[in-house]
């Protein structure tokens, strides 16, 4: 299973993630959230990342140019999609990079919306519903995945911390490619508790 880490913004917490060995990094390219990824932050952070480790951009309703210059800039490998982009944006995205397009999921989500999608991603990341854009450190009920029948593969994210671990070895769907982590290993908005990290990441992938 792959693991995503994402909301980083600080160089010496970037290099000491990347230490990990996660299989996908993520930036958060949106000036709003807490984790935003400001242009004075030095480029030069992300391109050492190493290449089996993928740099995913996290956008929310940019515009193609801006996420284009992104992907030059900081030598991006994949871009995430957070807002209300259309099937014909991600396949406009698509022609660069590998897109991972994201969906807020409760109760009443309806995974046909999804069929329009699933030629133009690589993945989809299914994060708890809010009125924000992820980060939330809020968990949606998993059981509601088993409405989804889609060949795209899909990471699970939102609230998970080391008290979802077991739930999460448990957790089957043919479609399960792995989750994205975020708040609930954090010190501060954009800061990830290496340790706590560390500790997770040994027990999940055991």
């Amino acid at each position: 299973m792959q693991i995503k880490i994402c909301g980083l913004k600080f160089p010496l917490n970037i290099a000491a993630v990347q230490e990990l060995n996660p299989d996908m990094m993520g930036f958060i390219f949106y000036a709003p959230s807490k984790r935003f990824m400001a242009d004075t932050l030095n480029a030069v952070a992300l391109k050492s990342i190493p290449i089996h480790i993928r740099k995913v951009g996290v956008f929310v309703n940019e515009t193609t140019e801006n996420v284009v210059n992104r992907i030059n800039q900081f030598g991006l490998d994949m871009v995430q999609l957070h807002g209300a982009e259309t099937p014909e944006y991600c396949a406009a995205i698509r022609k660069f990079v590998p897109v991972l397009k994201a969906f807020g999921v409760d109760a009443s989500f309806d995974f046909n919306i999804l069929k329009a999608y699933q030629n133009h991603v690589d993945y989809f990341l299914f994060d708890t519903k809010t009125e924000q854009y992820g980060g939330s450190g809020l968990r949606f009920d998993w059981s509601k995945l088993n409405e989804y029948d889609l060949d795209v593969p899909f990471l699970l994210s939102g609230g998970i911390g080391l008290d979802a671990l077991d739930d999460l070895l448990q957790f089957k769907h043919s479609r399960y490619a792995g989750i994205d982590l975020n708040s609930r290993f954090e010190i501060e908005p954009g800061l990830k508790d290496i340790e706590k990290l560390k500790a997770f990441i040994e027990l999940y992938r055991q």
